[in-house]
């Protein structure tokens, strides 16, 4: 009731359990705080303004999506309590429009061309019915939110999408030990055929400086005239 009470004329307390519901849907997929999303992240507008979205998303190959929590949930809350068909009527036409002004708002931020993203933003909203409703009152609601590039999502598509950026992390992580094995591979290779050729030049070196003792020995032992034979006839 508390909840209710808060959410139905407080937008701020709206916006923070918006925000809340988003982080804890960012958890829940295994994504980490700080390496694979941001909250709160700065962003410097194109006149040098500072913008914070919700959450910046990051994709492997140093991309990023933005997700924003829009949540406005006064006519929506008013629409579930009213007790004749006028009043649901009117005030789901409030809510579907303070969803399109969410989406006018946010398109108009163009946080797609601030940071290297996919040529889109996520609108997150945090409560699935209110979501489904809008989308029943006016279908063409989805279209005309992606024409301004920006996407749509309630927590259960959106829970859908973080696992497929988890699964790319997950690839990519896999990927890059596939090169580094590959790497130590090669690089295992080249050392051994280097240590082969070393052993090699160590071989050649013995066996010239075996020749070399054979040959030295003959003159002191062995070999005709040696030096051992010449000293005995000296003696």
């Amino acid at each position: 009731a508390n909840l209710t009470d808060a959410l139905r004329g407080n937008s701020k307390v709206q916006g923070d359990w918006g925000e809340a519901c988003l982080e804890t849907i960012l958890e829940s997929t295994g994504l980490v705080k700080g390496i694979h999303y941001h909250i709160q992240q700065n962003i410097k507008g194109e006149e040098g303004e500072n913008l914070r979205p919700d959450v910046v998303l990051s994709l492997p190959e140093e991309r990023s999506i933005v997700i924003d929590s829009k949540v406005s949930l006064t006519a929506y809350v008013r629409y579930t309590e009213a007790e004749s068909a006028s009043e649901r009527s009117q005030a789901l036409a409030e809510h579907v429009q303070s969803v399109k002004r969410h989406v006018q708002e946010l398109a108009a931020k163009e946080y797609q061309k601030l940071i290297n993203s996919p040529d889109f933003v996520i609108m997150f909203i945090a409560n699935e019915p209110a979501f489904l409703e809008a989308l029943k009152a006016d279908p063409t609601l989805w279209s005309e939110a992606y024409e301004k590039k920006v996407l749509i999502s309630s927590p259960t598509n959106l829970f859908a999408l973080l696992k497929m950026v988890a699964d790319l992390w997950k690839y990519d992580a896999q990927d890059k030990n596939t090169k580094r094995i590959a790497e130590c591979g090669l690089k295992l290779y080249e050392q051994a055929v280097a240590l082969t050729a070393s052993l090699e030049q160590v071989g050649t070196a013995l066996q010239k400086a075996q020749s070399a003792y054979d040959d030295t020995y003959k003159r002191l032992h062995t070999g005709n005239n040696n030096v051992v034979r010449l000293g005995q006839q000296l003696k």
